[in-house]
């Protein structure tokens, strides 16, 4: 079996989610734009209304994944919040100019985060290494997931380049496919890749 991570941008969307299967979710806020925090009122609805595991959007603003420290600080503040209320995870990325991972920005987080578990989003996608990057989260010893499509615009395109960092992580972190994965293809995609955990828009069906 696999877990089913639904991404969810209110609370109606939330205990929908729940009520139709879903075994957790991740919340944000403008999923138009990728997707960016979501406010603290939101999420203190979702977790007093929720009974599953609840995984939120650390991202200041829509853009790139550059931040300057004031928008590091804010992080930080969001990050708190979520610690707080005993949340499961928190999921951010944290890019440098020529699109590396920035490795000091994202420890500093993933300290602060603990012990709530951390998830590096998407953002892994437009890192020119892919493999290096994942070797380098390993290295830190403080991100328990990676969500990604494999550097592509979805996880049926992006198959190969996960079936690599699945087969490279073994059980030094997990590797949380998504992009376009619905409950119409999680089946035929978990026959390929045996994951332990599948993040969409769509995942259950309504």
């Amino acid at each position: 079996m696999y877990i089913k991570e639904a991404c969810v941008e209110n609370l109606n969307e939330a205990i929908k989610a729940e009520q139709l299967g879903a075994d957790r979710i991740e919340l944000c806020e403008n999923l138009n734009e990728g997707g960016t925090t979501p406010s603290f009122e939101l999420i203190r609805q979702v977790k007093a209304n929720l009974h599953i595991p609840i995984r939120v959007m650390i991202r200041p603003r829509a853009g790139d994944f550059c931040y300057s420290e004031n928008e590091i600080e804010i992080m930080l503040s969001q990050i708190e919040y979520c610690k707080n209320l005993k949340l499961e995870a928190v999921v951010f990325g944290i890019l440098n100019a020529d699109k590396t991972l920035n490795i000091a920005s994202i420890t500093k987080l993933a300290q602060a985060a603990s012990p709530l578990k951390v998830v590096i989003h998407k953002a892994i996608d437009e890192t020119p290494n892919m493999i290096r990057a994942c070797q380098q989260l390993i290295q830190t010893r403080k991100i328990s997931t990676i969500l990604t499509s494999g550097g592509k615009d979805s996880a049926e395109e992006g198959l190969s380049v996960l079936k690599t960092l699945i087969d490279l992580s073994a059980d030094k972190i997990e590797i949380m496919p998504a992009g376009k994965i619905t409950h119409s293809n999680i089946e035929k995609l978990h026959n390929n890749l045996k994951a332990k955990a599948y993040h969409g828009r769509r995942i259950v069906e309504e």
